[in-house]
């Protein structure tokens, strides 16, 4: 598929990680309308992500496989940065805590406090990602056309594996976009994996935040207003 024919209307569009990237940018956008289980967290195994997807996220973030690890971010609230109750001009700092069942790791949930230990929070996590995961698969479900957007992809097979995971998934029709960061590329340069309902661009690594890469990406891409 060519990237010019991802372009066009969606009921609903839906970041697939491997970071924060899709889902912030899809709002910064405004064509995000809800969190969904995979916005706020590092996967960087895409074949992972389609063993949770087909799985119906199963097993995932359970406190008996979740393990403390090195590393820090903001804390967030559905990507909006939490400051300290008292005041402050630096957001709280979260954890980050990996999910040893999926490879997949919470940056934003776990906010960092003086003398408690990140699992006291843990149910009201569990609950929220829960109603999330459960959004998720009705919004599938529900929804006659849908992109899905990735963040670093450069196995076509793998990119299959999802697809066909997701057409599991899936009733109506749905495409994927694909970012591809590569080392040293000063520019975007459209692919063509020859794959239908996959389309796939190379995008510079050195900065994987810029604005210019992701409207680029994000150019000719509307919502319908089935979930107004």
């Amino acid at each position: 598929m060519k990237f010019e024919d991802i372009r066009g209307s969606y009921d609903l569009m839906v970041g697939l990680g491997s970071w924060c990237g899709p889902s912030l940018h899809l709002r910064r956008h405004n064509l995000r309308k809800f969190s969904f289980p995979l916005d706020w967290v590092i996967s960087n195994s895409l074949p992972d992500v389609s063993r949770l997807l087909k799985n119906r996220f199963q097993g995932f973030m359970e406190l008996k496989n979740m393990r403390w690890t090195e590393g820090y971010a903001h804390f967030l609230d559905d990507g909006d940065a939490i400051f300290p109750p008292g005041g402050g001009t630096e957001p709280v700092n979260a954890h980050f805590i990996e999910d040893t069942y999926s490879n997949i790791v919470s940056v934003h949930d776990f906010p960092v406090i003086p003398n408690q230990d990140w699992k006291v929070l843990y149910p009201s996590y569990k609950e929220k990602l829960n109603h999330r995961i459960n959004r998720f698969l009705e919004k599938l479900s529900n929804s006659s056309s849908i992109l899905f957007i990735r963040w670093g992809v450069t196995n076509p097979t793998e990119a299959m594996e999802l697809k066909s995971v997701l057409s599991e998934m899936v009733p109506g029709r749905f495409n994927i976009l694909i970012l591809n960061p590569v080392q040293e590329l000063k520019g975007v340069i459209p692919m063509d994996w020859g794959i239908d309902g996959i389309a796939s661009i190379q995008v510079p690594l050195d900065n994987p935040n810029d604005n210019r890469v992701w409207d680029y990406a994000l150019q000719g891409l509307t919502l319908t207003d089935k979930w107004k």
